[in-house]
């Protein structure tokens, strides 16, 4: 199965995700990890996103290696937009792979408050988010639906 951890920053989805790697004993993949391992906090660069979008490509490609052996995988990307959502879906039907959308639809206010301590305490681990980007990004995300969350696909046999 391809778990796919939908929500905006400071929402909960790489403790969700890590929790859910131990339950089942699945491959947990969270792009923030690498790129920032990789790259610092080049949350202003100019080639932050070619860079998160390069590290997604290159996950995917483990991914789908690691679906093929029947281990369950963790994509804990955000997915903040349905047409992602469903490419990848699509995607793991052509491996012939069920998913399945874990939303964690937290309130702007807490994020807020999640990012000011997120921001102070753990500068090593994750991107300093200026609190102004969650507010953008709240404005521009879109939540699965009721549909879409109970849409889980059993792979076509």
């Amino acid at each position: 199965m391809l778990h796919l951890v939908v929500g905006l920053p400071c929402s909960g989805k790489t403790t969700f995700a890590k929790n859910l790697e131990k339950e089942i004993g699945a491959l947990r993949l969270t792009p923030d990890e690498w790129q920032l391992r990789l790259f610092g906090q080049d949350l202003d660069h100019a080639d932050h996103d070619w860079r998160h979008g390069t590290i997604e490509d290159l996950m995917w490609q483990v991914a789908a290696s690691v679906l093929g052996h029947g281990i369950p995988v963790i994509l804990d990307y955000g997915f903040w937009a349905k047409i992602e959502r469903d490419d990848y879906r699509s995607r793991a039907e052509t491996l012939n792979v069920a998913t399945k959308i874990h939303f964690l639809d937290t309130p702007k206010e807490i994020l807020l408050r999640r990012v000011e301590i997120r921001n102070e305490l753990n500068k090593d681990q994750s991107f300093v988010i200026p609190p102004e980007k969650i507010i953008e990004w709240h404005a521009a995300f879109e939540p699965p639906d009721k549909e879409e969350l109970h849409q889980d696909e059993t792979p076509a046999t």
